[in-house]
């Protein structure tokens, strides 16, 4: 099959907002063009990599404007916005970027459980010595929600530390290397028993405030979360709660709700909180691993082969 693949970017005041774009989108011609493409206007196109941040509703007018288009590419792993604005098309192939960016995202998820648990945020905000015990990351428990390309790494990351790692998925199979894998059902009777929370799941309606208040109390007050994936994964009125009554340990967030997080916002001040601003993987490496992701999709499309990161409109990942 032929690829003919139209790249849409921001233009007018989210162009301003996104100065890369135009970099990014020179990138992404010649990922096509090694994947044995062409770049043409949306209307002669049978596929599409849709660079627009905003305004999801502006991709389905896009679709019903050019019913051409049988392949959608998002350089996204969350695609929650388009989800909930009814972008996808039952005609339409969505893929995303999940699994992608996995490499980065989970050091990241390592760096802040171990700052976590070594107190380095307290020590890091306090101008003066102030010898704190760590508390180490070998052979604890860890508990990942998600069992995606983010929790593969991870788990592979955590093998030296001979930690005993659950992940909760919803798909019933294996994941390599981790202890136990269980359903979503298996949540609240694993709480207990964790030292370490992992979020890196997507972002649906079944998985918003998954991490709510009943969920907190369930942890062991010894216990630290991290999340690298949605800020919506967890309740934040719940969390700020159960840190100010010292029912948890430590959070180290990559991702905040709402975001970004506002100045005078009680988990700023927190010592226990260590909060980078969602920011686990780099523009460069972002750009890298998405044209490697667009190159071999459209050398499937040719081909008609099946192509990578498809998207499941039902579950909304």
């Amino acid at each position: 099959m032929e690829a003919r693949i139209a790249i849409v970017v921001p233009d007018g005041p989210e162009a301003a907002a996104d100065p890369e774009a135009e970099r990014v989108r020179a990138a992404l011609a010649e990922a096509v063009a090694r994947g044995g493409g062409a770049v043409v206007p949306p209307g002669a196109a049978n596929g599409l990599v849709w660079l627009v941040p905003a305004r999801p509703e502006l991709l389905g007018e896009t679709l019903d404007a050019h019913p051409g288009i049988r392949w959608v590419q998002f350089p996204w792993a969350g695609v929650e916005k388009y989800a909930e604005a009814g972008a996808f098309r039952d005609e339409v192939t969505f893929t995303c970027a999940k699994g992608a960016y996995a490499g980065q995202v989970s050091e990241h998820a390592l760096l802040l459980t171990l700052a976590s648990l070594r107190n380095i945020a307290r020590q890091a905000r306090t101008p003066r010595w102030l010898p704190m015990p760590p508390t180490s990351l070998s052979g604890r428990t860890v508990t990942i929600l998600g069992g995606g390309g983010i929790a593969g790494k991870l788990v592979r990351l955590l093998q030296p530390f001979g930690c005993h790692i659950t992940v909760i998925r919803r798909r019933p199979d294996k994941l390599d290397g981790a202890d136990d894998t269980l359903p979503p059902s298996a949540l609240h009777a694993t709480l207990p028993g964790t030292d370490v929370l992992v979020l890196a799941l997507a972002l649906t309606p079944g998985t918003r405030h998954v991490i709510g208040r009943p969920e907190l109390e369930l942890l062991p007050p010894h216990a630290v979360i991290v999340n690298v994936a949605r800020g919506a994964h967890i309740d934040t009125d719940a969390l700020v709660e159960a840190l100010r009554e010292d029912r948890l340990a430590a959070a180290g967030l990559d991702v905040t709700d709402p975001e970004p997080l506002p100045g005078g916002h009680p988990l700023w001040d927190d010592p226990r909180v260590l909060i980078t601003s969602h920011c686990a993987d780099s523009p460069e490496y972002v750009t890298r691993m998405l044209c490697e992701r667009v190159e071999r999709n459209v050398r499937h499309l040719r081909d008609a082969h099946p192509l990578e990161g498809v998207i499941d409109p039902t579950a909304g990942y």
